[in-house]
């Protein structure tokens, strides 16, 4: 039986993107899973192998090293057919890793550039990275077209190398799990004490720089003084912008904030949510924006590449550009009083996510390529 390897750093992103390709994968090969040891009950109804290694997102040549002879010598007791990795300094370490040991097939998905708003040398040195990655790999999967065309025009990727499977997305959106659901609404907004007649904006994601967070708590203070019935919900995980910070630029209007940690039930909140908010300055496509838009719910972001191939501006949702708090206010302010425009495009949202970036549609694809390597061996 031939056998496939998934590389990422951290479980959740395997469980958050990758669940529904390991799932269907351990039904026609064996399948196996190396990440961080921490988090990694997430993956154990996947019917995959768990090779604990330890992995830091942040670089340590020591700590590096060890993981890359740690994945050398797993590749070759494996005998491993395919290797597909995610997320930047994992990929690089596990294609080089499987470059050496002689495995044929090498697959990476870029999912978003680190270095895309980076200067100088530190945008000089985690490019590089890339570069290698795409140098080692066999197969790049890329998910949205705009991506692979930045990609492309910053002489990352060939031009015959990048793969959008589908439409884009990593992993599409599985129209059972994100839906209108009026009753799981009622209950989530019980739950954060949040009155009926209010407007939720959600955010869901990491709480950092890089995801626009200093201009959405600029943006939200200026809606709350206006006196607009509008909540911000934060869901995700902390990373540099503490929600402290956000308290403290939202001043005495804190009370209309709501926080919630990492949630492995995403659909819980945007079930209750009336418009979604990504101000990210970096994206490669904006998996929570069809998750939203599953959902039923539109979307206010910023106009950047892989965001872009998520939204279609003025139907499915409203874009503005990088930075600017005052459209930002604008954009929000307009899907706050105009009920009928919210919900036209909620509704159109949702076709567009079901009918081009199912769940089934993407897996399918990622399995096809796995298929066609796997048979030419």
């Amino acid at each position: 039986m031939k056998k496939l390897c998934v590389v990422a750093t951290i479980p959740v992103v395997v469980y958050s993107f990758m669940q529904s390709h390991i799932c269907a994968s351990v039904e026609k090969w064996s399948v196996s899973i190396v990440s961080n040891p921490e988090g990694a009950e997430l993956l154990s109804n996947m019917g995959a192998q768990f090779k604990p290694i330890s992995f830091l997102r942040k670089i340590s040549p020591l700590h590096d090293l060890s993981a890359f002879m740690q994945l050398i010598l797993y590749f070759r007791r494996e005998h491993v057919d395919l290797v597909h990795s995610i997320m930047p300094k994992t990929g690089m370490l596990a294609m080089i890793a499987a470059r050496i040991v002689g495995v044929p097939n090498r697959v990476h998905t870029f999912t978003g550039q680190v270095w895309a708003n980076k200067r100088g040398l530190e945008r000089s040195l985690l490019k590089m990275f890339d570069k290698l990655i795409v140098l080692f790999a066999t197969h790049i999967i890329v998910d949205s077209p705009s991506q692979r065309d930045y990609l492309i025009r910053e002489g990352v990727l060939p031009y015959n190398k990048g793969i959008v499977i589908g439409s884009g997305s990593i992993c599409g959106v599985d129209p059972q799990r994100f839906k209108p659901d009026a009753s799981m609404r009622q209950i989530v907004r019980n739950e954060l004490k949040i009155d009926p007649e209010h407007i939720v904006i959600l955010f869901l994601g990491r709480l950092n720089g890089d995801k626009g967070m200093l201009e959405l708590a600029q943006a939200f203070a200026i809606l709350a003084s206006r006196k607009l019935a509008a909540v911000l919900v934060l869901v995700g995980a902390e990373e540099d912008f503490p929600y402290s910070k956000v308290q403290e630029i939202c001043g005495i209007y804190q009370n209309r904030l709501r926080r919630v940690g990492f949630t492995p039930y995403p659909e819980r909140y945007m079930a209750a949510a009336d418009i979604f908010c990504l101000p990210s300055h970096r994206e490669g496509f904006g998996q929570v924006i069809i998750e939203a838009a599953a959902s039923g719910v539109p979307t206010v972001a910023t106009n950047i590449y892989g965001i872009s191939d998520a939204i279609v501006d003025g139907k499915t949702g409203l874009l503005f550009p990088l930075g600017s708090v005052v459209m930002l206010v604008q954009l929000l302010m307009k899907l706050i009083e105009d009920s009928e425009v919210r919900e036209s495009m909620g509704e159109a949202a949702r076709v567009r996510a079901l009918d081009l970036f199912s769940s089934k549609k993407i897996t399918d694809g990622v399995l096809n390529l796995y298929e066609g390597l796997l048979r030419r061996d």
